[in-house]
């Protein structure tokens, strides 16, 4: 009998907290992932939006853009070499990480490697006793804030091995073990596959030297036409595609090859591999310093921008080092010009005193993944989502604007892609009126309209991989682009 009743006591307690549970309000989980993802490195590279190149050697001092790799050491004099001035022009214009051409196709070195006196040892700038390399991140370190990135050319005009695919690769992995185990932490290290007219057949073992790099720094981004971990966009205007995918098929992609362009420059919605791609262009029309140039105009720069960050990638912008050894005045203030437009542009979001409303959203009313996300400061890890409505595509959310409507020429959506890029095409109407119809959206998608007034801006995701998530959304109003969507200067 006592048997019975404990056991009846056990049935009893069990239902009870049953009961209990299906009676507390379940919190409503984040939708699955649609694979594939970014790392946490390449989150942190994404969310940089503009880095900096540095292209600097021979090539500044004989006012050539392709070195021939018979220049003497010699002509390497930056007799007012101060990379914290170049750390100082990035700082100002809010970029946080640089990227130095530690060696380019000339094969001279910008350090004193043991393997070549093709080299700052072999020339007269400090005696010979210079170190470009170690005054680069030497400067960064004690600035604080950004972080370094290294470019060492495979192809190499000087070299005698080049062009002996055993003797050369060694050399140049000896080379990358220098580099990357003297001068600590680096965030991203450049590759491409430019190869010498004599030496067409010569092999780069690309997958030695990329192992080499992941063992002496794990968290490093590699950057070449195919990754691992950032692609090329294709050209060097800094344009990408309207249609731009973080993913791509990794294994249709080899560097150096001229007919994947297309390819690199939209990616790939069905891609297996999340590979972002870097939009690179320079200040100048040429990459290294030549006295005869100016830097481009503010308004080419907002241009690439928007063509860029504003289409899901990273502008990468060289701004090259003079004669001297320092920024040009006119190259650091474009900068800086630069910098604060886009502040000015981008620091005051209209719709953040607006009503907002959507089509539905995951969970309920109150489950965390409403309409309101879009407007906070995280643009990453909090979301609107609308319920999974079984064969529904089509999903909208929409800006209310109270006391008449507002003025605005740019408006920002960026999707949350830690969890996936998602969205395959979207439209944006103004008070019932389609003034967009857009393809992805990714990490960041801007456009940029003629001067709209208005009080209802709906942003309808048309067709989506899995539920669109949408972590942020912003209307702006953009100076320096007039009523007739021309540039003002």
């Amino acid at each position: 009998m006592a048997k019975f009743w404990c056991s009846l006591c056990m049935i009893t307690i069990f239902q009870l907290s049953q009961l209990a549970i299906s009676g507390r309000e379940q919190v409503p989980t984040p939708p699955l992932p649609v694979l594939p993802l970014p790392t946490f490195s390449q989150l942190k590279w994404q969310q940089r939006e503009i880095i900096m190149f540095l292209h600097f050697g021979v090539n500044t001092f004989t006012d050539s853009e392709w070195g021939t790799g018979k220049e003497n050491p010699s002509i390497f004099k930056p007799v007012g070499l101060n990379a914290n001035q170049w750390v100082a022009a990035a700082a100002e214009a809010g970029i946080s990480l640089m990227i130095l051409t530690a060696k380019h196709h000339d094969g001279f070195c910008l350090w004193p490697s043991k393997y070549t006196d093709h080299s700052v040892i072999s020339s007269p700038w400090k005696n010979g006793r210079g170190d470009v390399v170690q005054e680069f991140v030497g400067a960064i370190k004690a600035h604080g804030g950004i972080d370094a990135g290294l470019y060492l050319s495979p192809w190499d005009l000087h070299d005698r091995r080049y062009g002996h695919d055993l003797q050369y690769n060694e050399f140049y992995l000896a080379q990358l073990q220098e580099l990357l185990n003297k001068y600590g932490s680096v965030k991203e290290i450049w590759f491409d596959g430019a190869k010498g007219k004599n030496a067409k057949n010569m092999s780069y073992y690309f997958t030695d030297w990329f192992a080499m790099v992941r063992e002496l720094q794990s968290s490093i981004n590699i950057f070449s036409d195919a990754g691992p971990d950032v692609r090329w966009v294709g050209n060097e205007q800094g344009f990408a595609g309207n249609t731009s995918w973080s993913t791509i098929n990794s294994t249709l992609l080899s560097i150096g090859n001229a007919s994947i362009i297309d390819y690199l420059n939209t990616g790939d919605p069905k891609g297996t591999n999340w590979l972002p791609a870097e939009c690179d262009v320079s200040i100048r029309k040429g990459w290294f310093w030549h006295k005869s140039e100016s830097p481009k105009k503010l308004s080419e720069l907002l241009e690439i921008y928007y063509n860029s960050v504003g289409r899901n990638c990273v502008m990468l912008l060289n701004v090259p080092p003079n004669s001297t050894g320092l920024i040009s005045e006119t190259d650091a203030h474009r900068l800086k010009e630069f910098g604060s437009a886009i502040d000015t542009i981008f620091s005051n979001n209209l719709a953040e005193n607006c009503f907002i409303e959507a089509s539905s959203q995951r969970g309920g009313k109150d489950g965390g993944f409403g309409p309101e996300n879009v407007l906070d400061s995280d643009h990453l890890w909090t979301y609107w989502t609308p319920r999974d409505d079984g064969d529904r595509k089509e999903h909208w959310i929409e800006i209310r604007v109270p006391n008449g409507g507002l003025k605005f020429n740019v408006v920002r959506i960026q999707e949350a892609i830690g969890l996936g890029q998602r969205i395959v095409s979207h439209e944006i109407h103004v008070d019932g009126k389609k003034l967009v119809e857009g393809t992805t959206v990714g990490y960041k998608r801007l456009h940029r309209l003629e001067q709209v007034h208005g009080q209802v801006v709906r942003i309808i995701i048309k067709e989506s991989k899995g539920q669109p998530l949408i972590s942020s959304i912003g209307l702006h109003s953009d100076p320096y682009w007039n009523p007739n969507g021309q540039l003002v200067f």
